[in-house]
């Protein structure tokens, strides 16, 4: 990007320190500025009235200097300009002394009666972006609602003041955009073969998917972003129902198939047994009724009821 600003450091004097000498540069100021005016009305000698004016011009100076303090609490930055250039970033804690001149800039303008008022620090901490729920498309046209939790902070506060308009609303609106660009890319549930992401599957992959996707689009504001995470994943309701039952057929669909390949096997070794215990023989038409029979038991829904056969086979 051209004339990209990016992050410089700034050191100030010890605040105590200066502060001790603010206020006995005032008094100096007092004492010369009273010197001279007692001079001025004892010997009425108009020379004396320099005295007067350095003592009042120190006082002005010294008014000047007094916002050159600055008061940073932990994870808090001020950025500062000089005559509209960017000077540095104040970002250790405790009482400093900085330029008079400079001026901090508010990073996140709000529109007041009075006009734009904005506070003067940034955070540094780590911010949560909770994402409302919205209405996208998976990779099948699904409509699902999707809303996720992002976890972010501030890295370069030289990109997050000058870079955008105001890196809040920037965040949020990029969080809305990668969410669609990641969601259409994924089906909401894996198909049967079962081996490609979901949304609904995969829930670390495509974590890490989105947490890529929306650092590669808030880089140029100086933001990290530390997680991002669905937090709320639901078909849409229109098509909720139909669904629902689709799950509950695959479900039914896969229960069978593993009842029916457990009772093959049953009815498998149960022959084997008869044949090699050498119970009883039997044909090939007897053998088709016992593994009717016996399918029926072992893959029915209900408890079997069986049969007395009184008369011969």
């Amino acid at each position: 990007m051209k004339n990209e600003v990016t992050e410089k450091r700034v050191k100030g004097i010890n605040g105590w320190l200066a502060l001790i000498v603010m206020i006995l540069a005032f008094a100096a100021s007092f004492a010369v500025a009273a010197l001279g005016m007692v001079l001025l009305t004892s010997t009425d000698n108009l020379a004396y009235i320099g005295l007067l004016l350095a003592g009042m011009v120190l006082f002005i100076i010294c008014s000047v200097c007094c916002s050159g303090f600055k008061i940073i609490a932990p994870n808090e930055a001020i950025v500062l300009t000089f005559f509209g250039k960017y000077y540095g970033t104040l970002k250790e804690d405790g009482f400093f002394f900085v330029n008079p001149l400079c001026t901090a800039v508010s990073p996140v303008n709000t529109l007041s009666s009075s006009g734009f008022v904005g506070r003067k620090k940034l955070s540094l901490k780590a911010m949560t972006l909770n994402n409302e729920k919205q209405k996208v498309n998976d990779e099948e046209g699904n409509p699902i609602e999707i809303g996720v939790v992002v976890i972010w902070r501030i890295v370069d506060t030289a990109k997050a003041v000058f870079a955008v308009e105001n890196y809040s609303t920037y965040i949020a609106t990029q969080t809305d955009s990668a969410i669609r660009q990641v969601a259409r890319q994924y089906p909401y549930d894996v198909s049967d073969s079962g081996d490609e992401k979901s949304l609904r599957g995969s829930s670390q992959e495509i974590a890490n998917i989105l947490k890529a996707e929306l650092q590669e689009r808030v880089d140029m504001a100086g933001l990290e972003i530390l997680e991002a995470r669905i937090s709320n994943l639901a078909y849409a309701p229109e098509i909720a129902a139909a669904m629902l039952q689709r799950q509950q057929a695959a479900a039914i669909i896969a229960a069978r198939q593993k009842i029916v390949d457990g009772a093959v096997s049953m009815v498998d070794m149960a022959l084997k047994k008869l044949s090699d215990n050498k119970v009883c023989e039997l044909d090939d038409e007897r053998k088709a009724a016992m593994v009717s029979n016996l399918l029926v038991v072992l893959c029915g829904n209900k408890d079997a009821q069986p049969i007395v056969n009184s008369g011969s086979l």
